[in-house]
């Protein structure tokens, strides 16, 4: 059992008992609220009994709101007549299941949240929307409409590929999941093109023939429709419904309350989503998947910070069940977890197709003189790869034309005058008018100055280069080439980035560049060559996680050449060949740059040896939220010295690397312990010191349980 399962003994949502006794005449309800209150919880009465679960309408304030019925008591905590009447229950939807109510229970008190925060959020929209049930036009409710409109979805007309046969790694994976009659977790360590994706749709189609509902969770939305077209095919060629609901952020309203309705009410068996599908209900949940386990986008970053992959744990222990953590490189956490016996370990070893891991090289450009940013031996092998007609991937994490534009003369920078951070020049098309200064913080836009705005000089240059300069360099070098970009600027209109994809398996494209989209989950069948630019910046950052984050970056995207044919090769261009993470991706040694980092984190006590909480301030001064930050820590060492006792420590508060984004000033206060459940009662206890101190001295404040970026 993991720590974070540990903590399951927390869930306080009233069971239903029966035969209890309820006050006749009136019942008292808590009903959870999305307001940033208390814990979200507000008494309310009603002259009929009221089931856990159900959705009411109730007054807050001024205002009507949906909100859940969580616990019903004996008395209210209130002056009873100050207690309002429920004004209706919902019956359009089955009361939300008991599990669905410990889960968000567990992650409310874990992650230090109103249960109300927790709960609404993750709902589809039309479900908690009051003005979906009221006037005429509501015709019923959003779910009564859906029904009418409701008709099966048809089924893809695809020609499912050949089953490929698994070879005895992969099958003793799968002997090893489908075993599993009660709650483990494996973590399926696979190099890249290992066939992790194989052991996924066995172990799925084992609980599906028993009846069973599977979650599978992709990290980004741009992986869901490949995975989409390959779960599909195997289910239509196992000859079943269509049992596939594809839950994500990119679905309108009424969609993702169709695809919800569908798998709550266990119609679709299977569920393919991001990260908030883990808060879907699933009545005959039997296995959680979760895909690239690593990748921080489990992580949410704002409103409830809740790691997807770690609910899916606890859930898959809460319901019993097995989970199935896959990766290339996993999190150090995890790998701990595996090393410790937490969770069972499955390698995969060998690529599931007779073709080796690719050739890494590391080109020292100390010496080199680099052609925007390209050295002599990356062009030299572009080319050789091109004339073979195979495909190149140029990966450079960073969109844009240039990261600065400057004035040679004077010296200025293209400052942003809302943030502490440069704007990133963006082209559109060969006509300056078109183009434009970017900050990527807080979406700020301005045009290219003619001039410098200090003195006037009209030589302003880019500085520095992002996909768009290469694409454009590229374009001059292999004028014959098909040059592709795929980044958050080319992919912002709905499904560009599924078709430029698609146009990458088509064969259609010669020369893809990119960013983090194309370093994962993507089988490119002709792709020979890999190029990497500027892997340097994260070798030094602040964050202790950015080498982890640098070597999974790396080993994943390298290991989308040579997929389907011999011969693929991975050319890193670098100031620091001789760095810890360059030569464990030199080897492929994920094994030996996990021993390594874990060594170097348990000497200085960080995670996954100690655990962590970020208190984060913003203000309009520094000074007001370092000032707020600082009365946060006296009240913690003055009102709860108990837990300093017990390990837990302070650090100073700092200012955000970014201090300021759109006008605000931020800083961060990190508190540590090297016990969770320590910590958690820590917490537990100064979280409501926290928002009265801040509204106070006007700030404001997000406490973070378990942060990936500090």
């Amino acid at each position: 059992m993991s720590a974070l399962q540990k903590n399951s003994d927390t869930c306080g949502i009233e069971q239903e008992q029966p035969g209890s006794q309820i006050n006749p005449k009136v019942h008292w309800v808590g009903v959870a609220l999305d307001v940033p209150l208390g814990d979200g919880v507000f008494d309310y009465k009603s002259s009929d009994p009221v089931e856990l679960g159900v959705r009411v309408i109730v007054t807050f304030g001024r205002r009507k709101m949906i909100g859940v019925v969580v616990s019903r008591q004996d008395k209210p905590r209130i002056d009873p007549e100050q207690v309002r009447e429920i004004e209706e229950v919902l019956s359009d939807i089955a009361p939300l299941p008991a599990d669905w109510l410990r889960m968000a229970q567990f992650a409310a008190g874990y992650y230090q949240r109103p249960l109300g925060e927790v709960m609404l959020p993750s709902l589809p929209a039309p479900l908690r929307k009051v003005s979906a049930y009221q006037g005429k036009a509501s015709r019923g409710g959003p779910v009564a409409r859906m029904r009418k409109q409701r008709s099966p979805a048809p089924l893809p007309d695809l020609t499912p590929d050949q089953i490929p046969t698994l070879n005895t790694e992969q099958s003793g994976a799968v002997d090893q999941i489908v075993a599993c009659n009660s709650h483990q977790t494996f973590l399926l360590h696979g190099v890249t093109g290992s066939g992790k994706t194989e052991v996924y749709l066995h172990s799925a189609l084992h609980y599906l023939a028993g009846g069973k509902q599977v979650l599978f969770m992709v990290p980004e939305i741009n992986l869901t429709p490949q995975f989409e077209q390959v779960l599909r095919a195997r289910l239509v060629h196992q000859g079943g419904e269509d049992v596939l609901a594809v839950l994500h952020s990119g679905l309108s309203d009424g969609q993702r309350l169709r695809e919800w309705l569908r798998v709550s009410t266990g119609q679709a068996r299977v569920l393919l989503g991001t990260r908030l599908s883990i808060f879907t209900p699933m009545p005959h949940l039997g296995l959680i998947i979760v895909d690239e386990e690593h990748d921080a986008s489990y992580k949410q970053q704002d409103g409830l910070r809740y790691s997807a992959r770690d609910l899916a744990v606890w859930r898959g222990h809460d319901r019993n069940i097995p989970v199935v953590l896959g990766s290339a490189t996993p999190s150090l956490e995890s790998w701990h977890h595996a090393q410790k016996q937490r969770y069972t370990c499955l390698s995969l070893r060998q690529r599931a197709r007779d073709v080796t891991l690719p050739h890494i090289r590391l080109v020292d450009t100390r010496r080199l003189e680099l052609q925007q940013g390209f050295s002599p031996q990356l062009l030299e092998a572009m080319g050789k790869r091109l004339d073979a007609k195979e495909q190149v991937l140029v990966f450079l994490n960073r969109r844009g034309y240039a990261p600065v534009l400057s004035c040679t003369s004077c010296g200025w920078v293209s400052q942003c005058p809302r943030c502490t951070a440069y704007t990133i020049l963006h082209r559109s098309g060969s006509a300056a008018r078109h183009h434009h200064l970017q900050c990527h913080h807080c979406g700020y836009h301005a045009r290219v100055p003619e001039k410098c705005p200090d003195c006037g000089d009209a030589d302003l240059r880019p500085m520095g280069r992002g996909t768009q300069r290469l694409e454009e360099y590229l374009g001059e070098c292999f004028p014959a080439a098909r040059i592709a970009r795929i980044d958050a600027d080319s992919t912002r209109l709905k499904g560009s980035a599924q078709k430029l994809f698609a146009k990458v398996h088509a064969g259609e494209i010669d020369i893809l560049v990119g960013t983090q989209m194309v370093a994962k989950g993507h089988d490119f069948a002709r792709l020979g060559l890999v190029g990497v630019l500027n892997a340097d910046a994260m070798l030094f950052a602040q964050d202790f996680r950015a080498p982890e984050r640098l070597f999974a970056q790396l080993m994943q995207v390298a290991g989308r050449a040579g997929r389907h044919v011999a011969g693929g090769e991975v050319i890193v261009q670098t100031d620091y060949p001789e760095q810890p993470v360059y030569q464990a991706l030199l080897h492929h040694d994920y094994t030996g740059f996990a021993r390594h980092s874990l060594q170097e984190r348990e000497s200085v006590g960080l995670p996954p040896f100690a655990f962590q909480a970020l208190l984060t301030a913003e203000a309009k001064t520094i000074a007001k939220a370092l000032s707020f930050l600082e009365e946060a820590k006296s009240v913690a060492q003055n009102q709860f010295s108990a837990y300093m006792d017990m390990a837990v420590t302070f650090y100073d508060p700092v200012p955000l690397r970014v201090v300021r984004v759109a006008h605000v000033e931020r800083a961060q206060l990190l508190v540590e312990s090297t016990s969770r459940p320590v910590l958690q009662a820590f917490l537990s206890a100064w979280n409501p010191q926290l928002g009265p101190l801040a509204n106070q001295l006007r700030v404001r404040c997000t406490l973070e349980v378990d942060p990936l970026e500090i």
